[in-house]
């Protein structure tokens, strides 16, 4: 019965303590229920305008012989689109490092001298022209701009350019 009555005394005692947290926390929701409860009455003007933005009707309706009174809009001029060009880097990085990074179809990888020097011999102008109108060699394939037609050709012709200091 000792063991019985040690639990019942420690039960009980829980029990009131979570009581008196609880009585306490009422106490404080009231107490700060009303030092706010003025701040935002439904009386109050700020109170009315919220209600009546809530529920005001979407659209209105006209009838016949009222005058339909349409918000004047002003149209603002759309701006003209800005051209940025990519430099050489930008171009490699975003479009030709895919195949020559890591020579995809017979690409000459970027950085290797023995590779590209036959074809530096060519001259710029020829590597220009493979790069921006495309060229089948033995060696692979270079699509016409690596693919990228929204590039232009001075972008491109960097892009070579680029690939080519790199290279030596």
């Amino acid at each position: 019965m000792n063991r019985d009555q040690k639990f019942f005394d420690t039960y009980s005692l829980v029990l009131g303590v979570l009581g008196a947290i609880a009585l306490a926390i009422l106490v404080l929701a009231i107490k700060l229920s009303g030092s706010t409860q003025d701040a935002y009455t439904r009386d109050g003007e700020e109170y009315q305008a919220a209600l009546a933005e809530r529920i005001r009707p979407l659209g209105e309706v006209y009838r016949p012989g009222q005058e339909l009174a349409l918000p004047t809009v002003e149209t603002a001029a759309e701006p003209e689109p800005v051209a940025t060009l990519m430099t050489g880097p930008q171009v490699y990085n975003g479009a030709c490092i895919a195949c020559h990074g890591n020579g995809v179809g017979g690409a000459p990888v970027v950085g290797d001298q023995e590779e590209l020097a036959a074809r530096i011999a060519q001259g710029m102008d020829t590597l220009h022209d493979h790069a921006i109108n495309g060229f089948t060699g033995s060696a692979g394939v270079m699509i016409a701009k690596g693919g990228r037609l929204d590039l232009s050709d001075g972008e491109i012709a960097d892009a070579v350019d680029y690939m080519v200091d790199e290279s030596r």
